[in-house]
């Protein structure tokens, strides 16, 4: 059974504005935007760049001639008390009901994040201060299909954790479906239906409204995920669920419409599947952690199958701690069993969502922060004897204990945490490591995390330091994919071989290029360089006549870029 939260069980209802119901090219907000607000109206949550999220006025929209300002007080809203509960007034786009609570209604002017100044310094009129959301993490950033209910959406998720909502599907509209459309992907693999983005896009307009429509009434099928498999690094396959490329537009809808909401729930420590959030930010943040508390002792953990793990019913039941949308609820019901179609035939288990399919990414991420980020924060640190530092990526996650105690028994009781879930720890990747500093003369171990050896090394002024360098499996794997590309792509012109290799060490030195791991990087352009020899001279057999003079003259005409670490401690290059 899933432990239930501490939280008061509070039914949020978002209504719509009267302006949401406008359909066409143009939205109701855009036209908003583009002619300006009228005199006397308050900004009701319309960005001034829409690449920006931000939070704006809790003030709602005043009729014409109640204009804020000195010497002038706002009209008051009449809040309706229904039995015992407190209705914030629909003008706020929203219906929120708390038994036996009262004062739910907003304030007008309270200088908070978001809300209206009083006056402009500078020009002396009421003048509306935009500013971007703040939840659990630290820097949430913009994104350009935020909407003003989908503000309004993450701002009351943000200020009120205990709240549920329950009413969200009005938000996905045609203009929303057309920004979902916008962002998926037109080069990606094809499902089960064998049509592409270009048979999508043939008539674009109806296929966005059937969808739509039949979204909304409940006659929308969700078709069977294709399987299909890509290698792993230790030689084992990676099971890939392809949807149809319509789910896919569909699916980026409703992930848009669930991503403010519970971003605002999201932690710090986690980085994967997360806007403005890659590997490096939680390399940076391992690394600071680290450094800051002198070392520790490391759990390295990894979640065997996770994406196939994920148990169906009690996914359900985390999401409705903050989402009971009807709607939303039952289409993620309908992709969890559509089934998997392998070699003609489909599969329906009762578990695991389709590791490739649009959802996926956001519902893997919230069951995880329920199952390790928030008992990590709320339940275990408190006891703690010490400080603890927690990095995830994914299924990937790498914990940090000042106190040798706290780790064994944080390292205990995990097992039994994710058993708990439905979800079991891999025997081999899961560890305790002593990562201390080796100043007082002990030996310290290393740790693998994101592809990288974490090791403890002097740096040029003779201090200790955490250095990161490319995993050996991952180097090894790396140039032997180079060498069978070389081998089977020898006879195509040089210069198409030169441009190829060229991209590859550029793509290896984008996520492998950081600071202490220029070796690393200077050994594969060396492997990239004698594979590249090998093969060329085996192209005939002509080989005698292929001097290392040969070699020299091409390499003046075609040589490969520097290997540079692209995200340096010091500099951005």
């Amino acid at each position: 059974m899933i432990e239930p939260r501490n939280r008061v069980s509070v039914e949020v209802d978002v209504l719509r504005r009267p302006e949401d119901n406008i359909t066409g090219t143009e939205t109701a907000w855009c036209r908003w935007l583009h002619r300006g607000p009228r005199a006397g109206h308050v900004s009701i949550g319309l960005p001034r760049n829409l690449g920006d999220l931000t939070v704006s006025s809790e003030s709602s929209r005043l009729r014409p001639g109640h204009q804020t300002g000195p010497g002038r007080r706002a009209p008051s809203r009449r809040v309706v008390k229904n039995r015992g509960a407190t209705e914030v007034p629909p003008i706020e786009g929203n219906e929120v009901t708390r038994d036996g609570r009262s004062g739910v209604g907003v304030s007008h002017k309270t200088d908070e994040v978001g809300e209206p100044r009083r006056r402009d310094p500078a020009e002396g009129r009421a003048h509306h201060v935009m500013e971007p959301l703040r939840g659990t993490m630290t820097k949430t950033k913009g994104l350009n299909y935020f909407s003003p209910g989908l503000q309004r959406v993450a701002r009351q998720a943000r200020d009120h954790p205990e709240w549920r909502f329950t009413t969200l599907a009005h938000h996905i509209d045609i203009d929303l479906m057309r920004e979902a459309y916008r962002h998926t992907r037109k080069d990606g693999a094809v499902g089960v239906d064998g049509k592409t983005a270009a048979d999508f896009e043939v008539d674009l307009e109806s296929n966005l409204r059937t969808l739509l429509e039949e979204a909304k009434s409940g006659r929308y099928r969700a078709p069977a995920v294709r399987r299909t498999y890509i290698p792993k690094g230790d030689g084992r396959q990676r099971p890939l669920g392809i949807p149809t490329y319509a789910d896919k537009v569909l699916q980026r809808a409703v992930a848009m419409v669930l991503e403010p909401l519970y971003e605002q729930d999201f932690m710090d420590c986690s980085y994967g599947f997360r806007r403005q959030r890659s590997a490096h930010d939680a390399l940076g943040a391992l690394r600071e952690g680290v450094m800051r508390t002198g070392g520790g002792y490391v759990i390295e953990g990894d979640i065997q199958d996770y994406f196939g793990a994920i148990p169906h019913a009690q996914l359900r039941e985390v999401l409705s701690q903050r989402m009971r949308d009807g709607v939303l609820t039952r289409l993620i019901g309908k992709w969890l069993n559509a089934g998997v179609q392998e070699d003609g035939h489909i599969s329906r288990p009762t578990s695991g969502t389709p590791q490739g399919g649009v959802i996926s990414p956001i519902l893997a991420n919230v069951y995880l922060h329920e199952v390790l980020d928030a008992w990590l924060e709320h339940t275990v640190r408190p006891g703690l004897r010490g400080s603890m530092e927690l990095v995830r990526y994914a299924d990937d996650f790498v914990i940090v204990f000042q106190n040798r105690r706290d780790a064994e028994q944080v390292y205990e009781a995990l097992p039994r945490r994710f058993a708990t879930y439905g979800l079991t720890l891999h025997p081999e990747k899961t560890k305790l490591l002593d990562f201390c500093s080796p100043c007082g003369g002990s030996r310290s171990e290393s740790f693998d995390f994101l592809g990288f050896t974490h090791y403890w090394a002097r740096s040029r002024r003779g201090y200790w330091v955490v250095k990161r360098k490319t995993a050996k499996s991952r180097l090894r794997r790396a140039l032997r994919d180079l060498n069978t590309w070389c081998r089977t792509h020898r006879h195509l012109p040089v210069r198409d071989q030169h441009e190829t290799l060229c991209r590859k060490l550029r793509g290896h030195c984008n996520y492998y290029g950081i600071t202490s791991n220029s070796p690393a990087l200077a050994r594969f352009r060396h492997g990239i360089l004698k594979s590249w020899r090998k093969w060329l001279m085996r192209r005939s057999n002509a080989a005698a006549r292929k001097p290392w003079s040969w070699w020299a003259n091409l390499m003046q005409h075609y040589p490969l870029p520097p290997a540079i670490a692209y995200h340096s401690l010091y500099h951005r290059s």
